[in-house]
């Protein structure tokens, strides 16, 4: 007899993230399996908040929509079976056509317009690589993977990948019009 998996949906996901034990954890479900994910450094932490405030001005100048930052939280895939995936984002971006109304305090159910993963040591290649497909199929157009060892950022659109060092210019093209930043001015100095 083989013995059957049980996987979780992302409304069991949502209550077992505010049981007590798992409060102070950052978890992610991924195919239906929670994860935990490491607790952010110094860097990580600075080179999120730099990020998150010059999209999230920008964004606001230009009334184009919304900038969840912190790990806020995206459903990614929902399964029959309950293997959904929900991963939580440094910073994103979702335009103002695709904004959830009425808000919803919980989960966005969509991948957004642009995600922005800061990659930390302890982040596995094989996991980065897996949310970047996975967010490009539910719909994210741009992802933006930083790196602050490196000082580059690596873009992902349905063209490809491209890296991107120091000197050159970090552009939000035709998902977040009007955005762009040297890749240098991303990291703290």
């Amino acid at each position: 007899m083989a013995i059957q998996e049980k996987y979780i949906s992302a409304e069991d996901f949502l209550e077992l993230a505010e049981q007590p034990e798992y409060q102070d954890r950052l978890l992610e479900l991924v195919e239906g399996r929670p994860v935990e994910m490491s607790k952010p450094g110094r860097i990580h932490a600075l080179t999120v908040t730099r990020l998150a405030v010059k999209i999230a001005n920008h964004v606001d100048a230009m009334n184009l929509g919304e900038v969840p930052s912190g790990d806020a939280g995206f459903v990614l895939e929902r399964n029959v079976d309950g293997r959904d995936t929900v991963r939580g984002l440094d910073v994103a971006y979702v335009s103002k056509s695709r904004v959830p109304d009425p808000p919803d305090f919980n989960l966005y159910e969509l991948g957004p317009d642009l995600a922005v993963e800061v990659v930390s040591p302890s982040n596995r290649t094989s996991d980065t690589h897996l949310k970047v497909m996975q967010l490009m199929d539910a719909g994210t157009r741009l992802v933006w993977l930083v790196y602050p060892e490196s000082r580059t950022v690596t873009t992902h659109t349905a063209d490809g990948a491209k890296t991107l060092r120091e000197d050159d210019t970090l552009s939000g093209g035709d998902v977040l019009p009007g955005f762009k930043l040297r890749v240098g001015d991303i990291f703290p100095t």
